[in-house]
């Protein structure tokens, strides 16, 4: 890099000092202006600098066609000025020489990135220095030829991009696909209702009214088969339906609470260190929205007791507690008993469905537009963090079909999301195979295997002479230039 361009580096003015940025006219690209930047060209970033801040920093104004490349935090982002800019310390850029085109550079850097990351040092962060940025390989062929390169990838670059854009489309469709599949599932869309297909068939049918006094009644019957109990048995409390909508015929309104048993995790606790009696422990890392991980399942020491209380059963719904995101808060995912003897930590909430209540509805139903949006409204708080509690998750109403309906529901439910995430997948592979195509196009371009050389081009070796040439006659004029100023100030002084 060193024989056809000079390195500069960037510097930040005293932030402390308004003076330097306020009112300030000067473009300022630091890193982070760049993450996530797609163009090629960049004019300014998030914030300008004065010509004080400029002045008093070790930034330097950069003339248009300067490759901006970040040296650190991370190594890699690169773009073009399109106009003269500075920048912060994040950044090694390339001032290019006379005969080389800033857009071959900005593409051969975007496919260099990991032979230039085997360049950096440091031990807190890697970076790039201005040395070992000077030390850059670049493959220079003739100014043409370099030209002709840049048209050939950006002709298949456009083409890739039509296609990756048309990927993600596809992608956000799949999604919306997906949310509009559990919204009808929980609306009575999906599939026949109970109360039609009974009609149409000259039968009864059990209602969802029904369904929920005989799961009430398991649930008292299990609170009075308890060998120890405390207090009167407390009836769970039905949801407030003024303000729920209508529900099909033979459904019904119900809450968490009627039809679950509810239960908090254990917590870990210094006195649980040493181990003795080791059990596995879920941790709020294994719950994702709609199914678990499980590739790393830590352990915890349990006392006596609380294997029997906590133990994991199959059909379980395991809901996270808190998350500083809103759309995490209230993570959902069944447990299908992959591991015996499991438990699961405080920040998990554990629904234990009663009466034959299909898990799986109650799962699709939480992830469903409507049922995030409930989760969310009850555990928003005035401070702006996001948690849910056994009570909170208690009132949260559910919509509840029959029986029957409920699998039904399920069935239909897990064969439309078959085919979306077989769909899904195909998207990704794609999207990955675009990503290695792009590469591969760098890589052969600038193997020189992407465009045909041209015998008449002049040859890179007298390019680079030029270069030379020129660069040692810039040096030159700078130093006649600073020995005239040299006399003029001597004379200056003399005639004083």
């Amino acid at each position: 890099m060193v024989d056809i361009a000079d390195v500069i580096g960037g510097g930040t003015p005293p932030t402390s000092e308004p003076a330097n940025f306020d009112a300030g006219d000067i473009p300022w690209i630091t890193p982070a202006d760049l993450s996530g930047y797609r163009e090629k060209y960049i004019s300014r970033g998030g914030r300008n600098i004065t010509e004080r801040g400029l002045k008093y920093s070790g930034a330097r104004l950069m003339p248009t066609g300067t490759v901006l490349f970040s040296s650190r935090a991370p190594i890699g982002y690169v773009a073009i000025a399109a106009n003269p800019v500075a920048t912060n310390q994040g950044f090694k850029s390339f001032v290019l020489a006379s005969g080389m085109d800033p857009t071959y550079v900005f593409f051969y850097l975007k496919g260099a990135r990991g032979l230039i990351e085997t360049l950096a040092g440091g031990t807190t962060f890697k970076e790039i220095s201005g040395a070992k940025a000077a030390q850059i390989p670049v493959p220079i062929p003739p100014f043409p030829e370099q030209h002709r390169i840049v048209a050939e990838i950006e002709k298949h670059f456009t083409r890739l991009d039509a296609a990756v854009a048309s990927l993600r489309r596809a992608r956000v469709n799949l999604k919306r696909y997906h949310a509009s599949v559990l919204k009808a599932a929980c609306e009575g869309r999906l599939v026949p209702i109970e109360a039609e297909l009974a009609r149409l068939e000259g039968r009864d049918y059990e209602s969802a009214s029904v369904l929920l006094e005989r799961v009430l009644a398991e649930g008292r019957a299990r609170w009075e088969g308890q060998e120890k109990r405390r207090g009167k048995y407390r009836e769970p409390q039905p949801p407030d339906t003024s303000n729920l909508p209508p529900l099909p015929e033979g459904w019904v309104w119900t809450s968490l609470s009627q039809i679950s048993e509810i239960q908090g995790g254990i917590q870990k606790h210094p006195k649980r260190a040493p181990l003795e009696h080791r059990y596995p422990f879920l941790r709020v890392a294994n719950v994702l929205r709609g199914h678990l991980d499980l590739n790393e399942v830590h352990e915890i020491e349990l006392f006596a007791g609380e294997l029997e209380r906590l133990r994991l059963q199959t059909g379980d719904l395991l809901i996270v507690e808190g998350n500083g995101s809103p759309t995490e808060i209230g993570r959902m995912a069944i447990w299908n008993g992959e591991i015996g003897n499991c438990v699961h930590q405080n920040h998990i909430i554990r629904a234990r469905m009663l009466g034959g209540v299909v898990s799986e509805y109650c799962e699709a139903y939480w992830n469903s537009p409507d049922g995030a949006g409930r989760v969310l409204k009850v555990a928003s708080s005035t401070s702006g963090l996001y948690t849910l509690s056994v009570s909170k998750v208690g009132r949260l109403p559910v919509p509840l079909p029959p029986l029957a309906e409920q699998r039904r529901i399920v069935e239909d439910v897990d064969r439309h999301l078959s085919v979306i995430q077989a769909a899904e997948a195909i998207v990704e592979a794609n999207l990955k195979r675009a990503e290695r195509l792009r590469q591969s196009i760098l890589r052969r371009a600038f193997e020189g295997k992407l465009v045909r050389q041209d015998s008449s081009d002049e040859p890179a070796s007298v390019l680079l002479e030029r270069i030379r040439a020129e660069r040692e006659q810039a040096g030159r004029n700078i130093t006649e230039a600073r020995r005239r100023l040299g006399r003029r100030r001597k004379a200056q002084e003399v005639s004083a």
